[in-house]
């Protein structure tokens, strides 16, 4: 049986749950080894954990287990529709790439409204959602169907994806999506309808007369605080922004040392002022800040930042954490992030010193707490 002090990573070469005892922190369980796990999500309510595998020449495929992963079983896989013949081709806005009507990569898996429900982040930018436990999926026309797509283009990856899902837990009607590239969308109908919400925020990348345009803006990371929702963090691919009014305007957070770019961000479940952040250089530098790994925090809305660093490497370090690798327990004292050189450090003090839980992992792409 999962609890919530266990940690569940997902790696370039399986799936991986770590349980701490006597001895510190131990590899207990292992699955779909040597193969991608792009994602993993733990549904509390259940007791269900779902794991999002990468089969290379296979696809993307979605497996459930309903004992701590010691047993999985493949359930279906969300499928985008046939493309309608009266239904232009979308292509990516500057390398006239064709964008696919079909499933490439599993990117986020949030609870949805209800016991059972879901919802699925894919890529090429597809929200799906699921009202048995994963058994089957519905593509959210709504948001595919947005004349807006036709702007959206990948970041990291050839086509847009959908990689963050915040429901807000006092209205589960309310759900807020972030894009990269396609900025931030929301609605309040369970999907129904949904409208950009980007007002403030920024792509440098731009040309200037574009750099505020909706559809533009690259959010790395979206997270809402449970306890506050309408307090949200982005961390963006030119900086850090906030929101306090639920989407409607977001303030950009500047100054922070050594950066304010990554990937990463996690924010405190009782204390919306409080966020943690893994800094690296710059897009064209993908490297940590003066090769020190560094966790940066606020504690006042980002009025204010500190660095993070006991226990963490400070000179020679290349590791780069991905946007689902930092994880906070429902405590929000526990933290863990893992890298891309397969490190992986835990705290249970919010970071005030680190313990380097493991060295020998492959990859990480995401990290949970159970």
């Amino acid at each position: 049986m999962l609890k919530p002090s266990d940690i569940i990573l997902g790696t370039r070469k399986g799936l991986f749950i770590l349980k701490k005892n006597a001895d510190g922190w131990r590899v207990e369980t292992t699955a779909f080894e040597g193969v991608a796990v792009t994602m993993v999500f733990h549904d509390r309510r259940s007791n269900t954990l779902f794991a999002a595998v990468g089969h290379g020449h296979f696809g993307a495929k979605l497996h459930r287990s309903e004992n701590g992963g010691r047993d999985w079983t493949e359930i279906a896989t969300p499928a985008y529709p046939p493309k309608p013949d009266d239904v232009p081709i979308t292509k990516h806005p500057y390398t006239g790439a064709e964008i696919p009507w079909s499933l490439e990569y599993i990117w986020e898996l949030q609870a949805g409204a209800e016991d059972g429900h879901l919802w699925c982040g894919t890529i090429p930018g597809g929200l799906f959602h699921s009202v048995d436990n994963g058994a089957s999926w519905s593509l959210n026309r709504e948001l595919w169907d947005k004349p807006n797509r036709a702007k959206w283009f990948g970041g990291g990856f050839d086509a847009p994806g959908i990689h963050s899902v915040c429901v807000d837990p006092r209205d589960r009607n309310k759900v807020k999506v972030a894009i990269s590239c396609g900025g931030v969308w929301c609605t309040e109908d369970n999907g129904k309808t949904w409208e950009p919400k980007t007002t403030g925020m920024r792509a440098e990348y731009m040309p200037p007369e574009q750099a505020e345009d909706p559809d533009a803006q690259d959010p790395h990371l979206m997270v809402a605080c449970p306890s506050a929702p309408d307090t949200l963090w982005v961390q963006h691919h030119n900086g850090i922004f906030k929101t306090d009014d639920g989407a409607e305007s977001w303030t950009e957070i500047k100054g922070v040392d050594p950066s304010v770019f990554g990937f990463a961000v996690a924010v405190h479940p009782n204390d919306p002022a409080t966020a943690w952040f893994v800094p690296a250089v710059k897009d064209e530098m993908r490297v940590p800040c003066d090769k020190k790994i560094v966790v940066t925090c606020t504690r006042d809305g980002g009025a204010s930042f500190e660095k993070l660093t006991n226990g963490l490497p400070q000179e020679n370090a290349w590791d780069i954490v991905y946007r689902h690798a930092l994880a906070i327990d429902e405590t929000g004292e526990k933290l863990v992030f893992g890298s891309t050189t397969g490190n992986l450090w835990t705290t249970a003090n919010g970071g005030k010193t680190w313990e380097h839980t493991s060295a020998h992992l492959p990859p990480v792409y995401v990290a949970r707490f159970a």
